[in-house]
């Protein structure tokens, strides 16, 4: 652990607060293979700072992602953080209570041979690549609205301000170091807009301290991230973190005060649906009683799927049911409903 990148680590009035300070060395590009830089007990909240996906190196609509950042240095995550306590087999809880982007700006960009309407390694095609083209958004806080603008006209648009990460996640098992553009059942680069402030994501613990990492801000992002790039940006982060211990998550799930939902993780997008699907019937029936075939029912009648992204190098889907169709169930013991309550302590 490195003490120094800790500045503050007391008690609130609400409950213990660590604050980390962003530097170079608190920033990798894996999940799994980095030593932690800091530690968490169940129950803190962390007030740390996450690097656009770009590490800062895109500063004008001049500067081609190709030209200024160097593959496989893309995806910055801060951490990993150690959870004390957390051994494989356990489910890490992390609520996240509030994202507010660091800078009044975010990028976006077409990339030649990456997103979900151009020729790719996985689907290559005689066609010419998309040309590389970067896009600066203007967000307005006060508004709450990031600002469109075409690059070959005078259309502006204003569209809602609405922060998420698309990058969390724990230490892969056995050892297995994986990129941080790659989400799979440790969580990573899941790119769904439902990650945001108020949510709660599971992941299952692989390794001793878990090691979770965090980054990818948005300031949004359609379902799908179709060209590849959301509207990227730096993002302070409050976040609360809490250990359910004996019981493991096998993909990752998200809850709200409206809804359980499942994410599932796999190519062919169909994959990833079924994954999605399959583990929220389980988890409905585990919480309401029900048998499995009536869980699926309810499910397949009340339930509802968004689309994560269709262009990392697993395809993420989330599956999701409101709470009002399950009398009053909650997943884990209500540990959602305890994290929520976590408030700011500075």
């Amino acid at each position: 652990m490195s003490e120094p990148l800790v500045v503050s680590h007391g008690q609130g009035p609400r409950g213990a607060y660590v604050v980390h300070e962003l530097t170079d060395a608190s920033v990798g590009f894996t999940f799994g293979g980095r030593p932690a830089i800091a530690k968490l007990r169940p129950g803190d909240r962390l007030y740390t700072q996450t690097k656009d996906c770009f590490g800062g190196a895109v500063a004008s609509i001049d500067d081609l992602p190709s030209q200024v950042c160097q593959f496989p240095y893309l995806n910055p995550v801060t951490g990993p953080f150690h959870i004390i306590g957390a051994q494989p087999g356990d489910t890490l809880a992390v609520h996240l209570v509030s994202l507010h982007p660091s800078v009044p700006y975010g990028w976006s960009s077409t990339f030649p041979h990456f997103g979900a309407l151009t020729s790719t390694a996985q689907t290559a095609t005689l066609q010419p690549p998309l040309e590389e083209r970067v896009w600066r958004y203007a967000i307005d806080l006060h508004a709450q609205t990031v600002r469109y603008s075409a690059r070959t006209s005078d259309v502006k648009i204003d569209l809602p301000l609405e922060p998420m990460l698309g990058t969390v996640g724990v230490a892969p098992a056995a050892g297995e170091v994986r990129m941080s553009i790659v989400p799979d059942r440790y969580g990573g680069n899941l790119d769904t807009p439902l990650l945001r402030a108020g949510s709660t994501l599971y992941l299952g613990v692989n390794e001793p301290g878990a090691m979770l990492s965090l980054g990818d801000g948005h300031a949004r992002q359609g379902d799908g991230e179709v060209s590849g790039v959301a509207v990227e940006v730096a993002m302070d982060v409050v976040l609360a973190v809490d250990l359910i211990p004996g019981v493991y998550t096998p993909t990752p799930r998200l809850e709200t005060d409206a809804a359980l939902m499942s994410i599932g993780l796999g190519r062919p997008l169909e994959d990833a649906f079924r994954v999605a699907q399959h583990d929220l019937v389980e988890q409905i029936a585990a919480v309401t009683g029900l048998d499995l075939l009536d869980a699926l029912q309810l499910v397949a009648q009340a339930g509802e799927t968004r689309v994560g992204n269709v262009v990392d190098a697993n395809y993420s889907m989330v599956a999701r049911i409101a709470k009002r169709y399950l009398d009053g169930a909650c997943s884990y013991a209500g540990v959602h409903a305890g994290l929520r309550s976590s408030r700011p302590v500075l």
